[in-house]
């Protein structure tokens, strides 16, 4: 066939030319199928726009052979040009087909030939490059645009913006969004200000990245931003993370605002109903800052709501009944989770066990275990930590050495955790000859020597007056920077302690607080609290009296009431924090100062030198490094047993002032302080304000109060305490049966000190040297009534 001579085509041409036109690119088709580019011969061939096109948008052809015609036509130099529209089809064409590296030699054509193209399609470029994971590419594609002066349209920078997120560049997409917020000034009725708004999508995939990079004030300060633009809206997805978010920093203000405003929303659009994501992340909040009371409810609300709960809602729920010690309810909800179908995993598993261990439930967690293995649950290294840190914590410290060490043979379950968990327990007991040839193995077996190891033997070292051991502990660690660095920073604080105590400062650390000062902040902090999520008078006459704006056909009464409540428009700080405090946070040496100020702290205050700790500790708060829960707690803790109490006070009125969130162990200390001043009496209204609070009582707690309600003669409150004890599914231990044997024997209640006697040995609790003492004086009690009733009764010979 004779083509002619090479003629580019107008946009008007005649019907002839246009047909002749489809039938060329027909017959270049077939030739590019067949033989490729080698049998074109560019002096024959009326190469034009229009023609390329058409061969280009062929679905028959291969979309190889399209690249090869593309480069085909560039290579006739003079005689044609590929325009903008020919390398948009391209570029798609590529995408498409997946083949991405060769964008790179098509933008170098595209250049040569000083050709843009738009804006779309750098957007399809920049999408193809992220989905297929190239991130640096894509931002490659950026710099590119910007070289070419492109007009970006601001939708495009979704794309870009993802693509920093996904490549852990989350400062950069950051900056880039607030520049692009910042450019939408204009007038609210302005579509264009609205369009040229960040998507959802990037937005949502911004504050995951910062949430989880635990950037708390950038996120709020892009939350803040997006909520003032009045044409940016929070899909489901968006009011979702923010939820999580704010709760999971204790926020639960912002988060029950959130929901309200959902549901607002649903009413008037119907696009914002909250899903089932949205219980799951509310329950999760709940459970976080201790309030499962609430939580259980809201489940129970969720069932009927439209909504079926799955393995996640149940996963929230029993982990957050284990870590407030609410068994009973950790158990119903397993049932039923297992009832409706779903499997619990190991995770789950770990939840129950961890949480029956610290309930003292130890033949109910070595029969769940079983339950576990007969299921064919997956068992982890995790699960079995937790059997051996129980069992060590239960007095069964044999069972949990023979464990660890079946396993260690088997080779199994066993990782640098478990050897941490059995190196601090022979530190406990004293044995430093065995832990430190643990140390030798656990190096042998390829473990790292952490820094929880670590500062367990240096406690040991230092209570045992074996500091020369330290060279001995350096031969065993691999990691050579981390022994030397603890050295060092002893060796540094120890000079910065010898400093301190030069100079002559008689100003206290902590002001002394008198205890009617700390009842009055802990009532102003009462009322602060009822402020914002009311009162429980008021919650009873919010029930009684519902007002008339809450709907009554609502799916989620319950969760509605809780957000009505919610009056401040202040985000307080979370004022109780369920997990508690510890000394070595994890975190290598990102929190080494902090973690070896805690471990020096227990040291020193372990040995009872208490102006050593006042030492490291202004020493610590003139790093600059903020104390946490675990810091004020043993300072607290340490002061109440000298007797301190004034300046105890101090201490938790500057962890207040701090906004440090109290936890467990600070009511502990509370509790423990009040009882050795004989204010029993106000043991009450402070377990109050905990449970106002969303707290819980563990068995120290109950274990303190009945102590302190003995004590101070209240012997039917410590009763009650302990029959609550039992009814919340926590077993008593040895220390909660000697102190009501105790307390019974002084208050002259023999018979009912023998019968917590009988209940402690049928309950297989083992006694301690301490039940023996106590017993010695029960007995002499008997003895002493045994006689006074002889004494009193008549001698037969004189009534003869």
């Amino acid at each position: 066939m004779r083509y002619g001579t090479r003629t580019l085509y107008s946009s008007h041409k005649p019907p002839s030319l246009h047909l002749g036109n489809i039938l060329l690119s027909a017959s270049l088709t077939k030739t590019l199928s067949e033989s490729g580019t080698r049998n074109l011969d560019p002096q024959s061939i009326p190469i034009s726009e229009p023609l390329v096109l058409q061969v280009l948008a062929k679905n028959s052809l291969d979309p190889s052979k399209k690249l090869d015609f593309f480069r085909w036509c560039h290579s006739l130099g003079p005689f044609y040009k590929h325009n903008a529209c020919t390398y948009s089809h391209i570029f798609r064409t590529v995408c498409k087909a997946g083949f991405l590296e060769e964008v790179p030699g098509l933008l170098n054509s595209m250049k040569e030939d000083r050709v843009v193209v738009d804006s779309d399609t750098f957007k399809i470029l920049l999408d193809a490059f992220i989905k297929s994971g190239k991130f640096d590419s894509a931002l490659e594609i950026l710099d590119y645009m910007e070289e070419l002066g492109t007009s970006l349209n601001p939708r495009m920078y979704d794309s870009v913006l993802v693509a920093l997120i996904r490549k852990n560049q989350v400062g950069l997409a950051l900056s880039i969004f607030s520049k692009l917020l910042d450019a939408c000034n204009g007038s609210v009725n302005d579509t264009s200000v609205v369009e040229s708004l960040p998507g959802s999508f990037a937005c949502n995939e911004l504050l995951v990245a910062l949430k989880k990079s635990d950037m708390r004030v950038e996120f709020k300060q892009v939350f803040d931003k997006l909520t003032e633009k009045t044409g940016f809206e929070f899909d489901t997805c968006g009011y979702n993370i923010c939820i999580h978010a704010f709760g999971c920093w204790g926020d639960l203000d912002t988060s029950l605002r959130l929901f309200k405003e959902m549901k607002e929303k649903s009413l008037v659009r119907g696009s914002f109903d909250p899903d089932l994501c949205t219980y799951n992340s509310l329950i999760q909040v709940l459970c976080f800052v201790g309030k499962v009371k609430d939580a259980l409810i809201v489940w129970e609300e969720l069932k009927v709501s439209g909504h079926e709960p799955d393995e996640f809602t149940y996963r929230n729920l029993i982990q957050g009944c284990c870590k407030s010690y609410r068994m009973d309810d950790a158990m119903k909800v397993f049932n039923e989770m297992q009832y409706n179908g779903f499997v619990p995993n190991t995770v789950v598993y770990n939840s129950l066990l961890d949480g029956m261990f610290k309930a003292r439930k130890v033949t109910e967690a070595c029969q769940l275990f079983e339950k576990m293995v007969q299921d064919g649950v997956r068992t982890s290294c995790w699960t079995y930590n937790i059997l051996i840190d129980g069992l060590f914590r239960n007095g069964r410290a044999e069972a949990g050495y023979t464990l660890f060490c079946d396993l260690k043979k088997k080779g199994q379950f066993v990782d640098a955790i478990t050897f941490s968990i059995v190196v601090l327990q022979l530190c406990r007991e004293g044995h430093l000859e065995e832990a430190l040839q643990l140390v030798e193995e656990m190096e042998g077996r390829g473990y790292v020597v952490d820094l929880v190891t670590i500062t367990s033997l240096l406690i040991g070292f230092h209570k045992h007056g074996r500091w020369d051991w330290t060279e001995r502990l350096m031969k065993h660690i691999r990691d050579v920077n981390l022994v030397p660095n603890v050295l060092k920073w002893k060796a540094e604080i120890e000079v910065s302690m010898k400093r301190k105590s030069k100079k002559k400062d008689y100003t206290p650390m902590f002001p002394t607080k008198d205890i009617r000062e700390i009842m009055n902040l802990m009532g102003s902090t009462d009322s602060e609290m009822d402020t914002n999520l009311g009162s429980e008078d008021d919650r009873v006459k919010d029930e009684e009296n519902p007002p008339s704006d809450i709907d009554q056909w609502s799916s989620s009464p319950y969760m509605d009431k809780l957000a009505n409540q919610v009056n401040s428009d202040d985000h307080p700080s979370q004022l109780f924090s369920l997990s508690r405090g510890r000394r070595v946070q994890e975190k290598g040496m990102d929190s080494f100062d902090i973690d070896m100020i805690n471990t020096f702290l227990s040291i020193f205050l372990a040995k009872g030198k208490l102006n050593l700790a006042c030492r490291l500790f202004e020493i610590f708060s003139d790093m600059g490094v903020n104390p946490v829960s675990y810091t004020y707690n043993s300072m607290m803790s340490s002061f109440v047993k000298k007797g301190y109490f004034n300046q105890a006070w101090g201490i938790l009125s500057e962890m207040g002032e701090n906004v440090c969130p109290a936890d467990i162990a600070t009511y502990n200390v509370i509790i423990q302080g009040l009882g050795k001043m004989g204010r029993a009496d106000l043991a009450s209204s402070v377990l109050d304000k905990l449970m106002k609070q969303g707290g819980y009582l563990d068995v120290v707690m109950y274990n303190t109060l009945i102590n302190a309600l003995g004590k101070a003669g209240r012997i039917d409150e410590a009763n009650k305490l302990f029959e609550q004890m039992r009814a919340t599914g926590i077993n008593p231990d040895v220390v909660t049966f000697n102190t009501l044997i105790e307390v019974h024997s002084k208050a002259g209640r023999l018979k009912k000190a023998y019968k917590f006697l009988k209940m402690m040995l049928d309950s297989g609790c083992s006694p301690n040297h301490i039940t023996d003492t106590t017993l010695d004086f029960l007995g002499r009690e008997i003895e002493k009534l045994r006689y006074q009733k002889a004494s009193i009764m008549p001698n037969k010979d004189e009534s003869s």
